[in-house]
């Protein structure tokens, strides 16, 4: 029997997710409905995915199997208070909603089977990697259900720790931004040694995505990555170089202290959204 799915939230990644599971047929369109505030974007979603649009919360979730929660931080509280007792029995409450806690969703709800994912930007073509965690009363199906789901946006992992979440927020979730400004930088280094723009945009691009290649695939996988900048630095080299100067301007300290920032400003903005009274 096909699953029932409702999306709360329609944005960007609601969409990505819609898009994902539909084209590698994870679920039928026609056991798919989309529920927001925005009565157009609703409609948008609804003509171009051939999916049920609502704008009731209540309404679209009260047959769902399976209720997927897309909504923006700020909007945790009126979402979830609305929706208090509403939920089958057996039905699952998915939340990608940055730093809300499993608890806090269940309080509000009052309902038990709930999971807590964090998917990162890649997600949307999907090639991403989602950190997954679920209550103990989430039946085997559905978690079954939960992982294909994310498997159709890219690769997953389940942790049995919910603290691992608000660490991947930090590595994966916001990672994208730290490789995009490595990127940007050595764009900008090309240009200024006197490439055109697009011919160093090209020369970054593949770079990395070879690189990533080169490590995941055949005789190198699973190779520690120290050895393999270790092949491309040979003494006195123009690697050796380049790392000496790296290594000297606190280039891993930064990095690991930025992500250490981001792990802690996460933990403040998760105080901040599970402390709510509205429970």
């Amino acid at each position: 029997m096909s699953h029932l799915l409702t999306i709360i939230g329609p944005g960007v990644m609601a969409e990505a997710i819609l898009k994902n599971l539909l084209t590698k047929k994870i679920i039928e369109s026609s056991s798919i409905t989309i529920s927001g505030p925005s009565n157009e974007r609703v409609q948008y979603l609804a003509e171009n995915y051939k999916i049920h649009p609502q704008t009731d919360n209540s309404e679209a979730v009260r047959k769902a199997d399976i209720i997927l929660f897309c909504i923006k931080p700020q909007r945790v509280d009126k979402v979830l208070e609305g929706l208090r007792g509403v939920l089958k029995k057996d039905a699952l409450a998915i939340s990608i909603v940055a730093g809300a806690k499993m608890d806090k969703i269940s309080r509000t709800l009052q309902h038990e089977q709930v999971i807590r994912a964090m998917p990162n930007t890649p997600s949307q073509i999907g090639k991403g990697i989602t950190v997954w965690t679920a209550s103990k009363s989430v039946s085997q199906s559905n978690l079954n259900f939960a992982r294909s789901i994310f498997n159709a946006m890219g690769a997953e992992i389940f942790t049995e720790n919910e603290d691992d979440l608000d660490r991947a927020t930090a590595l994966s979730g916001t990672g994208p931004a730290y490789v995009y400004l490595f990127m940007e930088a050595m764009v900008d280094a090309g240009v200024h040694l006197g490439f055109p723009r697009r011919i160093a945009e090209r020369l970054v691009i593949e770079t990395l995505r070879g690189s990533v290649d080169y490590y995941d695939q055949g005789e190198e996988k699973g190779r520690h990555l120290a050895a393999l900048r270790n092949q491309v630095t040979s003494p006195g080299g123009t690697s050796a170089e380049a790392l000496y100067f790296l290594e000297k301007a606190g280039f891993r300290t930064a990095i690991s202290r930025a992500i250490w920032a981001a792990y802690q400003r996460t933990l403040e903005l998760g105080q901040d959204i599970n402390s709510s009274p509205k429970d």
